[in-house]
């Protein structure tokens, strides 16, 4: 393969120096594997975006797959619990975020009337929670213990 007597380039993804090639010396990556994978990514991904043959080719050509593959989904699970323990966790914690996002500088208040209690507002996520003024939450009401426990009564 001819090699580029031009100038070496930076490579877009791993910033090494490389000689691109001569029959393409707009060439803004270089030839390793990841590079490629990353390049082709990005090139599939600015395609569907913009062109919607090409987004229905990839559409059918999935949908076709699909069908000759029906058993696929239930067999990968299957074979790997440990990945699909990970999804339901990840679809747990972006089904909460939805809700926390519905939260978000929620408005709604109601009027309460004062008590000597304090509430404190726990839980994961809550930091986002700053201009709320409804929040739903778990109370859990503790009677104080005393220092002295009253006598037991005499038997």
């Amino acid at each position: 393969m001819p090699t580029s007597a031009g100038a070496a380039q930076c490579c877009r993804y791993c910033q090494q120096f490389f000689l691109p090639s001569l029959y393409c010396p707009q060439q803004a990556a270089c030839s390793h594997p990841n590079c490629q994978r990353r390049r082709r990514g990005e090139y599939h991904r600015q395609k569907l975006r913009t062109d919607s043959e090409y987004r229905q080719i990839c559409r059918d050509s999935r949908r076709k797959w699909q069908v000759a593959h029906p058993l696929y989904q239930q067999q990968y699970r299957q074979t790997h619990p440990g990945s699909a323990e990970r999804n339901r966790q990840a679809q747990r914690l972006r089904d909460q975020k939805r809700r926390l996002r519905g939260l978000e500088k929620n408005n709604l208040a109601f009027d309460l009337k004062r008590s000597a209690a304090e509430v404190w507002l726990t839980a994961p996520g809550i930091e986002n929670l700053e201009k709320n003024n409804l929040a739903f939450a778990k109370l859990l009401i503790f009677q104080a213990v005393s220092a002295n426990p009253p006598p037991l009564p005499a038997s």
